[in-house]
């Protein structure tokens, strides 16, 4: 178990790192780009190649707690004068035989960027595959990996009294939530994970963040907050015998019994205003679509938000997550393991799973007015957070708005946005219009000549009835008729981003 941190330690620890000049761009300058592009998936060599026989405490830490390799004993005392090798063993990160000290955690800096600006954090978390040199244990506390990086680029910019981490691992959306909010309760079954957090937020000089060690609501029972997070053990695991249960990506339950008990739970949770997001799989089944399964989950009293990114099927999902827990490929294991998950989806009729985003918001007042269900497989995800935000503040508004009142509105069309026109050979009108978004999910939507128009023309000078007035005496149509035809998909243009009211 890790031991209890130390507020006095990790103080000694931080001030170490920062005389160290330990930060990834620092070690990125160290090793190389290529090297640094590599280590994240687990190869190496290519930075121990370009440290050389470097022994500066840079070079020395980041061999020990960034590639996960041991160091001799001299060069990690010299790379901690106020900490010491007795500091870091106390702390639990290192253990020490002879003369190497061989690490016992890894400590990553990882960059965030918000609203408030830029910090670097350094966050601890268990040694990965390629410092054990094989699979990983079933309690092992992951880092900031790829699913934890999503959730927080989705996270919205509104800021907030109290948040729920639910799930929180080694606490890195407990960090970053609380730059948003006063208050974090952070949650988990594991408690390893939760000394983890607590860790990574002594090392960082973060307060704020309370840990709860529990199930899923359990922690929270009763409580309501602002701002709920959650990347939860939402992996779909064969529940047999053989089949390794990882704390940090299985749920315990079977399928995705674990997700739905999530999202159908959380809104008892939430203040009024709050929003929850969270990431997720979900199965499709003989005769049933995963997102059905999915609105199904959520409480009618919400609003929803539910973004599908990508299906794959049952054995490649198996590939996927058999290979994530450091099982080889062409072993038995491998094999047997394959097998397993392929018999479990095979007893529930799965012919697929479907990984996505999930935002649930409570009402200030009133019904819900927002349920999307949609499959959207574009976007980078790098502005998905303040993109997402101005489309909400956007939907609530025109929601407000009855037809006459959206009429009466002047828009500007978003910046990031452009026209493409395709014309058959010969053709002087073009036969197929598309409006492409630049940022957010980089949505591509077909348009007619009517819409394109009152797009290109909405320059936040006239309101949305005189443009379409204008465009019905140009295309020579009934105005009536085209205002009734265009104004439903104006206001789903204002939700996906494309529109924003011109005074916002």
């Amino acid at each position: 178990m890790l031991p209890e941190p130390d507020p006095i330690l990790c103080r000694a620890l931080a001030d170490d790192l920062r005389s160290a000049g330990f930060s990834g761009a620092a070690l990125r300058d160290a090793w190389g780009v290529q090297a640094d592009d590599a280590v994240p998936r687990g190869l190496r060599r290519p930075a121990e190649r370009a440290l050389g026989d470097r022994r500066d405490p840079l070079a020395v830490l980041g061999r020990l707690w960034v590639l996960g390799a041991a160091v001799a004993r001299e060069d990690a005392a010299a790379a901690l004068p106020r900490l010491g090798l007795d500091g870091a063993e106390r702390l639990g990160l290192v253990t020490v035989a002879g003369d190497r000290v061989a690490p016992a955690v890894l400590l990553r800096p990882q960059p965030f960027a918000d609203a408030d600006g830029e910090v670097e954090w350094w966050i601890a978390s268990d040694l990965d595959e390629a410092a054990l040199g094989g699979p990983l244990p079933e309690d092992h506390v992951l880092g900031v990996g790829g699913a934890s990086q999503t959730l927080a680029k989705l996270q919205l910019t509104w800021r907030g009294g109290t948040a729920l981490d639910l799930g929180t691992g080694c606490g890195i959306q407990a960090l970053r939530l609380r730059r948003l909010v006063s208050r974090v309760v952070a949650t988990d079954i594991s408690e390893r994970a939760l000394r983890f957090t607590r860790l990574n937020a002594l090392l960082n000089g973060v307060d704020g963040i309370e840990t709860r060690l529990g199930s899923l609501f359990e922690p929270v029972a009763g409580e309501t907050f602002d701002r709920v997070a959650s990347n939860p053990p939402f992996v779909i695991t064969p529940r047999v015998a053989g089949v390794p249960a990882y704390e940090y990506r299985d749920g315990g339950l079977e399928g995705d019994a674990l997700v739905a008990s999530v999202i159908a739970g959380v809104g008892a949770h939430l203040e009024p205003g709050g929003v929850a997001q969270s990431l997720g799989n979900w199965e499709y089944r003989e005769g049933e679509s995963g997102l059905d399964r999915v609105r199904a989950w959520v409480d009618p009293s919400l609003d929803a938000w539910v973004v599908e990114r990508e299906v794959l099927d049952p054995l490649a999902y198996a590939e996927l997550w058999v290979r994530d827990g450091g099982t080889v490929p062409g072993t038995p294991a491998y094999s047997r393991l394959i097998d397993a998950w392929l018999d479990d989806f095979a007893q529930r009729g799965v012919t697929g799973v479907g990984f996505g985003y999930v935002l649930l918001r409570r009402p200030l007042a009133g019904a819900p007015t927002l349920a999307r269900y949609e499959r959207v497989a574009g976007g980078g995800e790098s502005g998905f957070g303040p993109h997402l935000a101005a489309c909400l503040e956007n939907h609530d508004r025109a929601a407000l708005l009855d037809d006459e009142g959206l009429a009466s509105a002047v828009l500007r069309v978003a910046p990031d946005v452009t026209e493409a026109r395709h014309h058959r050979p010969g053709e002087e009108s073009p036969s197929v219009i598309e409006l492409r978004q630049g940022g957010g999910f980089a949505r591509t939507i077909e348009v007619d000549s009517a819409v394109a128009a009152l797009v290109g023309a909405s320059d936040g000078d006239l309101p949305v009835g005189a443009l379409i007035d204008a465009i019905a005496q140009l295309l020579d149509v009934d105005a009536e008729e085209l205002r009734a035809d265009v104004l439903p998909r104006v206001r789903e243009l204002i939700v996906t981003g494309f529109l924003a009211f011109a005074d916002a």
